[in-house]
């Protein structure tokens, strides 16, 4: 599992002494206020420093880290992701769970038969989970090697497996064991 997390983005300066304007990106703030260090990163650069002050607006955050004073210097700072250890992040609640413990899991069809045990099938890996205009969908890269999937649904024109997107909802995603690295698929059909 994962140790760090992406907690929110900085969304511009706020006032003169650079402080900024933060987006939670699970929709929850409380968790900011015992937060004593974090680390900022673009995707390539990530500095870490020490929070100062945070303090909840409406549907927004202002933090104050150490050493950036200026609008100026919390502007470089804009649509840069704050990245914590798992600690600091929003707890979970039961059927919940942090996107970057889903990332990895296999996809699993359970086969049943009358007179037999369910077979598992791995149908494909979790990519990401993405929110969609209805809720999340997640994001599974077919596996070239399931033979429940026919080549047409499972492979592109190229010949390279699909990426196909499915709601996260309980009649089409059953179990999920981040654990040990599970998802269950309830229907072969939505991947299609």
């Amino acid at each position: 599992m994962v140790d760090q997390f992406v907690v929110g983005i900085v969304r511009g300066s706020h006032g003169i002494t650079g402080e900024f304007k933060v987006e939670s990106t699970s929709g929850e703030y409380g968790h900011f206020a015992c937060m004593e260090e974090v680390t900022l990163t673009d995707g390539n650069i990530k500095k870490t420093f020490s929070v100062e002050s945070t303090r909840e607006g409406a549907a927004v955050l202002y933090m104050k880290l150490a050493g950036i004073n200026s609008p100026e210097e919390a502007a470089k700072y804009n649509r840069w992701e704050i990245v914590v250890p798992r600690k600091y992040a929003h707890p979970l609640q039961k059927g919940e769970w942090y996107i970057e413990d889903l990332k990895g899991c296999s996809i699993i069809y359970k086969e049943t038969a009358e007179d037999a045990p369910a077979a598992e099938h791995v149908v494909g890996t979790v990519t990401n989970v993405l929110e969609g205009g209805s809720g999340y969908l997640v994001e599974i890269l077919l596996s070239e090697s399931c033979s429940l999937l026919a080549d047409s649904v499972k492979l592109n024109k190229k010949g390279n497996p699909k990426t196909v997107y499915v709601p996260f909802k309980d009649q089409f995603i059953g179990e999920v064991d981040v654990e040990a690295q599970k998802m269950q698929l309830m229907h072969l059909w939505i991947l299609e």
